[in-house]
């Protein structure tokens, strides 16, 4: 089992840097009450205040089978007014059941996300981590037994190293020297089965993603030019979404930026619907490149996936302002191509990534 104890430490270390009268809300399922406390120990030792927020894992249905129209399309007041006056946030993933709103109806999912963007916006305006803590919906997923799920999540996080934070230090360090070769480039370009895709990246600032919003991590990302996408991606790995409509096989064609033309295996319906969000919804927001060696397989969940070294993901919808870009929506999609067999990416004609090994 991981050591919750040894976990916060690091969450708090590395990720959310807590000082003395900070107010911090630490949100999941009942599932991971054993971090959840030992957050709220290592927080309370640190002189913050910890705001826990625990909450029967699947209610979320019930949201969407009986809200109403103003349901739909509002909030509560008061959970704005948190977001706004916070210090930082934490999200710890722990679901009991992935398919949970399997069923609902895309677009009241759609417009609830669309509702909600206030309360989004206003929490990213501060600290704000990201985690998960291995249940068994997850090792489902994944394939795995519990045990051997709670092994690959505790690489994954670099856990079982003597000092973890120093093992995100010393990613840290390498990202930065790929973030320099990156920050020259003008043109990437993705090429694999299925996939021949431009996108230009010129005076765009890259993001060494080490640990501290995402845990783990293991990624350099910026924000391509919003009309720069030109030709066709097929994304390899399947991707899992609100509540676990699984959406495989996608394929997407760009023109002048926007997407003009998608398809998938599975769950297009749910593809389409995401793509009506807003007019920013069809642009990209992210291109992001994968570099955690712990984490050497998809398991259906997307704040690992992305992270596989040998990867490149782009994100539908929402630009990080802190890369230059500038598309607005109220979705941010990531969505993950494996370029480890047949695949590579390349800066201005120079091969970064062959086969899924860097090569610079």
């Amino acid at each position: 089992m991981i050591d919750a104890d040894v976990f916060a430490k690091l969450l708090c270390d590395w990720c959310l840097a807590p000082a003395e009268g900070d107010q911090i809300v630490v949100s999941t399922t009942t599932l991971a009450h054993e971090l959840a406390a030992a957050m709220h120990h290592e927080l309370v030792g640190r002189g913050a205040w910890p705001l826990l927020r625990l909450v029967p894992s699947g209610i979320e249905r019930d949201f969407y089978e009986l809200a109403s129209e103003a349901q739909l399309d509002g909030f509560a007041p008061l959970e704005l007014t948190e977001a706004q006056s916070i210090n930082a946030s934490l999200r710890i993933d722990a679901p009991a059941n992935l398919r949970q709103l399997a069923g609902i109806d895309p677009a009241r999912i759609a417009r609830t996300a669309r509702a909600r963007r206030p309360i989004q916006e206003a929490r990213l305006a501060r600290r704000w981590c990201i985690t998960l803590w291995p249940t068994s919906a997850l090792a489902q997923q994944a394939g795995m037994g519990d045990r051997e799920y709670e092994t690959f999540v505790t690489r994954a996080l670099f856990l079982d190293r003597p000092d973890p934070a120093a093992a995100w230090r010393e990613l840290s360090a390498e990202q930065a020297r790929l973030v320099e070769r990156l920050s020259m480039a003008r043109e990437m370009r993705i090429q694999g089965p299925g996939t021949d895709l431009r996108l230009r990246v010129e005076g765009r600032t890259w993001i060494n993603s080490d640990g501290r919003r995402n845990m783990p991590s293991g990624e350099v990302f910026t924000g391509p030019h919003e009309d720069s996408a030109e030709g066709t991606i097929r994304f390899t790995v399947p991707s899992n979404r609100a509540g676990g409509t699984e959406v495989a096989g996608v394929e997407l064609t760009f023109r002048a930026g926007e997407v003009v033309a998608a398809r998938a295996d599975r769950g297009e319906e749910f593809l389409r619907e995401a793509l009506a969000i807003d007019p920013g919804a069809r642009f990209l927001g992210e291109l992001g490149i994968g570099t955690n060696r712990g984490i050497d397989r998809a398991t259906g969940s997307t704040l690992l996936d992305e992270k596989i070294a040998g990867t490149v993901h782009l994100a539908l919808g929402r630009s990080y302002p802190e890369t230059g870009g500038v598309n607005d929506s109220a979705l941010h999609w990531d969505l993950i191509c494996d370029l480890r067999d047949g695949g590579e990416l390349t800066a201005d004609g120079e091969t970064i990534m062959r086969d899924g090994d860097f090569t610079t």
